[in-house]
This record gives C-alpha cells, sequence and structure tokens, in this order.
C-alpha cells in the first residue's frame, strides 16, 4: 500500500466554503469507488476562521483542502481513474506520494464516521532548508524536532508524512506534510497552543525552543500552513 497527499484548488466561481461542502459530501464515496481506503479530508472552513492568524503563505492561491488516502499502488498506470476522480472534482489539484510516521495517534479524541472531528488540524506543507542536506534536515526533524515537538504542544494528534516523490507536474516543491490536531482553543489562545495556559513562563520557553527547533530544517519562505477541519472516513474501509 502506499499513501498520497493531494491538494485541491476550488474551480474558478467556487466559494471555497461550497467547494469544501461538496467535497466532504461526494469525494470520499467517489475515490472509494476506484480503489481508495484510509480517506481523509482537511476542509477549510468557517470553523477554523479564529485560526486565521496561523496561515503561512506560500502558493499563490494557496490550497484550498486537501485529501489523504491510500492506494495498493500509485503508479501512474493504475492511478488514472483517481486522478480522474480528483480532476472532475478540483479546479486543479497537485498530488504526492508520501512516507507517513504517526508520532501521535488520535485516542482521546478518536474521529466519528462522516463527522467534523474535535478541535482542529493544523496541516503542514514544509520545505527544507537549502543550505543543508536533506539527510541532514530530517536527521534533525526525526531526532530532535520530534521530542520538542510532543513537549511544547497540545497537540493530541501528530503524523508526520515524508514527500517520496511529486506525482503531478505541477506540484510545488515540498519535503514533508505533516498533520498535527489541537483543541479549540488553540486557534486563538497562543498559550494553549503550546500547553502553556496561564504560565507565561513556560509559553515562552516552548515558543523559543519550538522556533529554534524548526530553524534547525524548515525554509520559512517556502511553507503553507493550514487550519483545518478534518473529516475522517476510514468508515468506508
Amino acid at each position: 500500500m502506499e499513501k498520497l497527499i493531494c491538494a485541491l484548488w476550488a474551480p474558478e466561481g467556487e466559494a471555497r466554503a461550497d467547494f469544501g461542502a461538496r467535497l466532504t459530501a461526494t469525494l470520499p464515496g467517489a475515490l472509494k469507488e476506484v480503489g481508495a481506503s484510509g480517506i481523509r479530508l482537511n476542509i477549510r472552513d468557517a470553523a477554523v476562521d479564529p485560526a486565521a492568524g496561523l496561515v503561512q503563505t506560500w502558493q499563490a492561491p494557496q490550497q484550498d483542502a486537501i485529501v489523504q488516502f491510500w492506494l495498493p499502488s500509485a503508479n501512474a498506470l493504475f492511478r488514472e481513474k483517481v486522478d480522474a476522480v480528483l480532476a472532475a472534482s478540483a479546479g486543479r489539484f497537485a498530488a504526492w506520494l508520501v512516507a507517513e510516521s504517526t508520532i501521535i495517534a488520535n485516542r482521546d479524541h478518536p474521529p466519528q464516521a462522516g463527522e467534523r472531528s474535535w478541535g482542529w488540524s493544523q496541516a503542514s506543507f514544509i520545505t527544507f532548508r537549502p543550505d543543508k542536506s536533506w539527510d541532514d534536515c530530517v536527521a534533525h526533524w526525526h531526532s530532535h524536532h520530534t521530542r520538542v515537538a510532543i513537549d511544547t504542544q497540545s497537540n493530541f494528534e501528530y503524523v508526520q508524512n515524508v514527500i517520496v516523490r511529486a506525482l503531478t507536474a505541477d506540484a510545488p516543491a515540498y519535503d514533508a506534510f505533516v498533520e498535527e490536531c489541537f483543541p479549540l482553543e488553540a486557534m486563538s489562545n497562543p498559550q494553549a497552543f503550546f500547553d502553556a495556559v496561564g504560565d507565561e513562563a513556560k509559553f515562552a520557553e516552548n515558543l523559543r525552543l519550538m522556533m529554534e527547533s524548526c530553524g534547525g530544517f524548515i525554509d520559512f519562505s517556502k511553507v503553507d500552513i493550514i487550519p483545518t477541519s478534518q473529516f475522517d472516513f476510514a468508515n468506508l474501509d
């Protein structure tokens, strides 16, 4: 089995809210019919408007939604029907083959079939620093930063995806995709995000540790950080 991450852009003239609602209603079933499993949607909707201040933008226009799923093979020869579904559902899509690593499984607030998951999901498309080798960036991310991200944040789900290769010709040149889930209050309360409500000293230290660690491997000029609502459709399996 191979995992795909696909960024989706709304067709011209379709509002982001309408696009997200249509995807949630139709895309999981359509992908299931052509062989996808483990389907998850990350939708930019009104529920995550309070997190607008956390958006970081490289792509213009930025992605309107993300879909994650698994296929027996991501080879182009066997992906034609999947690509057709994505092309019919979005004005544009970009796809990547990834290697997934679940750092924190969501055991505290497990998704309910087809419903909006508790809290909210920060979807991060990341590019590594150009002055460091790919191996050095991954080593820092996996051997140092992972522990920092666990210790300094209120995340209750944390999934890392190393991008293996792009599957579409115009896919932005990211190196990784990360999904982290947080409580709702973390959208607008930095102390809640950094697991330090009511403790200014802890907040300042956690923020320092996180930014210092991120700076060790991320090219901040080429990232897209997107607050989303998570909809999990593993029930279709």
